[in-house]
């Protein structure tokens, strides 16, 4: 496996314009910041993201990919061909979300980056290795949805994008106490 930097630990900081509890009760627990450490459990559960990239005349272009969470880096693919290749091209910014479709429950995050190309086989096959692990029979599997994508990786069929955080965000919501987390890398 190839050497790696460590994983940047960010800052958080919660916005309390964005936070707060319903009708909270005297006494009530204070709202607080979500731990990095619950975002990279989201990021690495989640099986869809949707990422959201920028046309070159400024429209926006978003999508939903599969993607793997591995040292600290979002990885998503696409084909050579598709517009957000395209766009990735002109504009690597982007940003990736993913979370729950609750009124009441979960945690969304979103993931802001600059999405670069990988083109070294050792980190592919981490990628690949983190896919398989990800979603398993999707993968690995003849009869599943994306199998051959490893092959599709190593020969270059399929681009992968990968995205370290510049700047992430929760928005999470348990039961009328809701918060909003900002992570800066």
């Amino acid at each position: 496996m190839p050497t790696h930097e460590p994983a940047k630990q960010p800052t958080t900081e919660l916005d309390a314009r964005y936070s707060s509890a319903l009708n909270p009760s005297p006494g009530a627990a204070e709202v607080t910041a979500t731990e990095w450490t619950e975002a990279q459990r989201q990021l690495e559960a989640a099986e869809i993201f949707w990422v959201s990239t920028v046309r070159p005349d400024g429209r926006l272009h978003v999508t939903p990919v599969i993607a793997a969470w591995h040292d600290g880096v979002l990885y998503f693919s696409t084909g050579p061909g598709e517009q957000k290749t395209r766009n990735l091209a002109h504009d690597g910014h982007c940003a990736l979300t993913t979370g729950r479709n609750s009124l009441t429950e979960g945690l969304d995050v979103v993931v802001e980056g600059k999405a670069t190309p990988v083109a070294d086989p050792a980190v592919l096959e981490e990628v690949i290795t983190a896919y398989e692990a990800k979603y398993g029979a999707h993968i690995t599997s003849p009869e599943g949805t994306f199998h051959g994508i490893g092959d599709a990786f190593r020969k270059g069929d399929a681009m992968v994008f990968a995205v370290s955080p510049a700047t992430a965000y929760g928005f999470g919501r348990d039961g009328g106490v809701y918060s909003h987390t900002r992570w800066a890398f």
